[in-house]
Formats: C-alpha cells, structure tokens, sequence
C-alpha cells in the first residue's frame, strides 16, 4: 500500500518536474555578426509577440519560448529571408495573436470597422441631443 501510495505522489508530482524555470537557452541572445541584419531582426522582434507572456514583445522577454522565437528570426534573416517572410512564417505557425501589426482580413474586419460605427453612432446621439435643446424660460429673446 505505501508503494502505491509513493508511486502515487511521484505521478503527481511529474507535471512540477516538467515545467522549467530555466533561463533561456544561450543562442537566444546571440546577435547575428552583421550588423545590418541584426538591425533587421531586432526590429521584427519588437513587432513580434511573446506568446508565453503575451505583454511583452520577444525582443523583451526572457521567456524560453521567445528565445527560441528570437533564435528562429535570427536564423531565418541569416538565412536570407525578408523580415516580411519571416513574420508570414511566424503568424502561419503561431496565428495573428504573435503580430502587434494587425492585419485586416475576412475574420478580423470587424475589429476595424466597429470601432467607427460606434464612433459614428456616439456623434450622431450628441448632434441630436444638443439639436434638440429646449431653451430655459427667462433665456434668448
């Protein structure tokens, strides 16, 4: 019965085991030796969206997982791939979350257009309650 009961805690604890609050590996903040690409790449890096800390660009974040982003932008721009490719690849593995530049498309449209409705609508509520004043008896001629 202890064995099972050991056996027991020890499964238990597996899932603890297994997360890691180990530092990033250390290709996470090796810099390309060409400064022009390195440029390139540290700015699609502020563009990019760590998606363990979600906040925080990949860039910025210390996470293991936006280390190995910024490893996997590092190598692709070595690699002579456009930033553009790059950030294409990244959002077709991760989704548009990983982007902080949006783009419109038949699923995010409403998220563009919304925004001016209710805009638009709010102007149009003003415009009729100020119109529709009704001056105080003793005011105007």
């Amino acid at each position: 019965m202890r064995l099972l009961a050991a056996l027991l805690a020890l499964l238990m604890a597996a899932p603890l085991a297994a997360q890691s609050n180990a530092p990033p590996a250390p290709y996470a903040y090796q810099q390309l030796e060409d400064p022009a690409l390195e440029e390139q790449a540290t700015e699609l890096m502020h563009t990019l969206r760590c998606i363990t800390c979600q906040s925080q660009s990949i860039a910025d974040s210390d996470a293991p997982m936006a280390g190995n982003m910024r490893h996997q932008v590092r190598t692709r721009i070595a690699n002579g791939e456009s930033p553009e490719a790059v950030r294409a690849w990244l959002v077709s593995r991760y989704g548009d979350y990983v982007s902080y530049e949006p783009v419109a498309s038949a699923s995010t449209w409403p998220l563009f257009v919304i925004p001016g409705i209710l805009l638009l609508i709010a102007v149009i509520v003003l415009l009729r309650r100020v119109g529709r004043r009704v001056p105080v008896e003793g005011e105007g001629a």
